[in-house]
């Protein structure tokens, strides 16, 4: 199972994420987390990615990491403060617009005098 902590960061750039098994593919590029044991960590600076931005950690059958989440500047509320994401199943994880981008800028609110 993964733990996937996000850390939210308006860019143009996006990411797609999957997982299988104890590996994980970001932008196509993929990490086999089998090797690390219980208890272990990798620094963040094992991974050749700059959407790997924490350690990666295993607690029992948990390997937990946070990835650099790209949202846009219209983002919404759930996009700006997500919650973990926990991954038992092989596929494909949650992205940006299954988040619920929103169609509109966010207007600044005009308070009159």
């Amino acid at each position: 199972m993964f733990k996937i902590n996000l850390s939210p960061q308006v860019r143009e750039d996006s990411i797609s994420v999957s997982v299988s098994g104890s590996s994980i593919t970001i932008n196509g590029q993929t990490f086999d987390l089998s090797p690390l044991v219980d208890g272990a960590t990798l620094p963040r600076d094992a991974f050749a990615t700059e959407f790997i931005v924490s350690d990666v950690t295993r607690s029992g059958n948990v390997i937990e990491l946070t990835l650099l989440y790209p949202i846009p500047h219209n983002a919404t509320e759930e996009q700006r403060f997500p919650q973990p994401i926990y991954v038992d199943e092989s596929g494909q994880v949650v992205t940006v617009d299954e988040l619920g981008a929103e169609d509109q800028a966010i207007e600044p609110e005009v308070v009159e005098e």
